[in-house]
């Protein structure tokens, strides 16, 4: 695949994404050895943090990439297309808030809107706007989990695998917005000029079975 440039997302997709590459016969192993190194020219590999991998596609600095479909509704507006559903790091998109808290009831009622801490604005003011509640939406960056417990906001939207972390802060899950998965994006110039590589490689990613569409 090294007629190809591929992003490859640090972090919790990191793993499952070298793991997906292995089965398309590429080594990984350069990767896996070394934290600090980021570009991989030999095996056509670029690594870097999920939320970048959008803007690294869109401007043609890789042919394609792995992230999460959370980062892609954040980033609704980056001219990428989204080519398959890689079927791998699962997460859910909730609305969560303090144990024997009333966030959605409590604070509508009385102020006539709710209070939200999350580090995903575009995706926590579009679903309240569609739910037809209004929202004050607080972007964070740390620990999300911080924001009820200190009084910041009345509830969190935040993505949860397990949901180990909400529990050990005491918060509980109110609404589900949606679940996320890994998906493949390619930038739309390669898409069309390296159609031949991209179209090969999703028909090999389709044949291992683990996607659907998007």
């Amino acid at each position: 695949m090294t007629d190809l440039t591929i992003a490859v997302p640090r972090g919790a997709l990191f793993g499952e994404s070298l793991d997906l590459l292995d089965r398309l016969g590429i080594d990984t192993a350069p990767v896996r050895s070394n934290d600090r190194r980021l570009i991989f020219p030999e095996i056509g590999v670029i690594t870097m943090r999920p939320s970048d991998v959008p803007s690294y596609v869109e401007h043609g600095a890789a042919d394609i990439g792995i992230t999460g479909k959370d980062v892609l509704l954040e980033q609704a507006g980056r001219e990428v297309y989204e080519l398959l559903d890689l079927g791998y790091g699962t997460c859910r998109m909730v609305v969560a808030a303090r144990d024997g808290d009333d966030p959605l009831g409590e604070p509508l009622r009385r102020r006539g809107s709710v209070r939200i801490a999350t580090k995903y604005p575009r995706i926590a003011g579009e679903y309240f706007t569609a739910t037809g509640r209004q929202a004050e939406i607080v972007e964070v960056k740390g620990s999300v989990e911080l924001a009820p417990l200190t009084g910041l906001a009345d509830a969190i939207v935040d993505l949860t695998a397990t949901g180990t972390t909400m529990r050990e802060n005491h918060l509980v899950e109110h609404e589900q917005i949606g679940v996320m998965t890994a998906r493949l994006i390619a930038n739309p110039v390669s898409h069309k000029l390296k159609a031949a590589a991209v179209d090969a490689l999703v028909e090999r990613i389709r044949g291992l079975d683990i996607v659907a569409r998007p």
